[in-house]
């Protein structure tokens, strides 16, 4: 029952017509057909559930999560070919574009409530979601990256690996921190500089990492969101400038960037060509497709990334379903992976567990329920457990090295305990 992103359009216009000939005839206050009124069971039918998704397919920096939509799909297409959730199919109308532009977030939240009248958004993907109050407000179950601040507190709204930028009261995931000490040989009289965009996204990663980082005994000699947002910088002699003197007029033993592949491309090579030799490190490079250009592959050399879930490498049962399942959405081909697919593959799985436990009568008030008490362990993102999820993360993540045109795991995938969030 996944439909073609070609048939979205016409599927959106026609679901605008009903919804307004419905209005027209009732005056807004008569009940809809079944699973389609304002009311718990919105989007659940007798054999189906609607779910959507938002993701910033593209962006200004021509920086792409769009395959977080592939990696959904296929999550939603094993459950529908192992029998569906209850005997309901998972209708997946597929991931609206936000572009990253906060507008267009919640423009796509709109829609998908207002007029697709989805049960749930998942997955969720982007460095804005100006959608999250609406979301939250219309008790629409949405799941994602917990890497902004709104996937920590909502009742709603799921991290699928827990909340990644928690309040004061939460916890901090300490897999990055640890996983550069170890390969550093420990944290003891090493210092790290950590670097971010000028966005939300940045500022909430400068604070978290940077209190991570020094928990784990590391010297933070530079933490600043000092990129801007909406362009990536041609001359990067200043960042490195500032970066190369920060250790006391030294070079730190790590340079971490909270950014995004473009920015992480110039700021590696710039500092490459300073003469840096020290540890390079960020969250998001984890791509194969990236390797496919020389002067990419040659940048992000040697640069280790911080992985929130089983390497592709991993020899993990779960790892080799994901790989099949993937494969099978994308028509029968063998592709590229990456960690975008996971994200969407995993947002979707943490869905499906959840609606799975809620039993026949899905509503929103027997998902929430089942939500309430859910947990389960071995996952490719650890253990996991909600509400906890909703405050802390799940604790476990991976580092992987690119290493002469191909990855390597360079701190195997563990579970770490997380430290208070102050």
């Amino acid at each position: 029952m996944l439909r073609p992103i070609r048939t979205l359009a016409a599927a959106a216009a026609a679901l605008a017509l009903v919804s307004a000939c419905n209005s027209a005839s009732t005056n807004g206050t008569g009940p809809g057909k079944p699973g389609e009124g304002p009311g718990n069971s919105r989007g659940v039918t007798a054999d189906s559930i609607k779910v959507g998704g938002i993701v910033s397919m593209t962006s200004a920096s021509g920086y792409s999560k769009k395959d977080t939509d592939l990696g959904a799909k296929a999550r939603y297409l094993r459950a529908n070919a192992e029998g569906g959730v209850d005997g309901r199919k998972i209708d997946y109308l597929g991931a609206e574009d936000d572009g990253q532009d906060p507008a267009k977030n919640m423009a796509a939240a709109r829609k998908l409530v207002q007029q697709d009248k989805v049960f749930a958004v998942s997955p969720m993907s982007s460095v804005t979601f100006s959608g999250a109050d609406f979301l939250e407000q219309e008790k629409v179950p949405t799941f994602g990256w917990g890497t902004l601040p709104s996937f920590c507190g909502p009742k709603y709204i799921y991290g699928f690996n827990g909340c990644l930028v928690p309040t004061p009261g939460g916890t901090l995931n300490q897999t990055w921190p640890e996983g550069i000490a170890a390969i550093l040989g420990g944290a003891g009289g090493k210092s790290v500089a950590v670097i971010a965009n000028d966005s939300d996204a940045g500022k909430f990663g400068i604070r978290t990492f940077q209190q991570g980082f020094a928990s784990a005994g590391f010297t933070v000699s530079y933490a600043k969101t000092s990129v801007p947002a909406t362009a990536v910088p041609s001359d990067w002699s200043a960042y490195v400038k500032e970066i190369l003197e920060s250790n006391g007029g030294k070079a730190p033993d790590a340079v971490v960037s909270v950014m995004q592949t473009p920015n992480n491309i110039g700021l590696f090579t710039a500092l490459k060509r300073s003469g840096y030799k020290g540890l390079l490190s960020d969250p998001t490079d984890y791509d194969p497709g990236l390797l496919a250009k020389d002067a990419t592959k040659q940048a992000l050399d040697g640069v280790h990334v911080l992985l929130q879930f089983q390497p592709f490498e991993s020899a993990d049962p779960k790892m080799a379903q994901f790989k099949a399942d993937i494969k099978a959405a994308a028509g029968g081909q063998e592709v590229p992976l990456n960690m975008h697919m996971l994200t969407g593959y995993m947002s979707a799985d943490l869905f499906v567990s959840i609606a799975q436990k809620a039993g026949k009568e899905l509503t929103v008030e027997s998902f929430q329920s089942a939500a309430q008490g859910f947990s389960d362990t071995g996952t490719l993102v650890g253990d996991r457990a909600e509400p906890k999820g909703q405050k802390d993360s799940f604790g476990c993540g991976a580092l992987v090295q690119l290493k002469n045109g191909a990855y390597e795991v360079s701190v195997p995938f563990k579970c770490h305990e997380p430290i208070p969030f102050k």
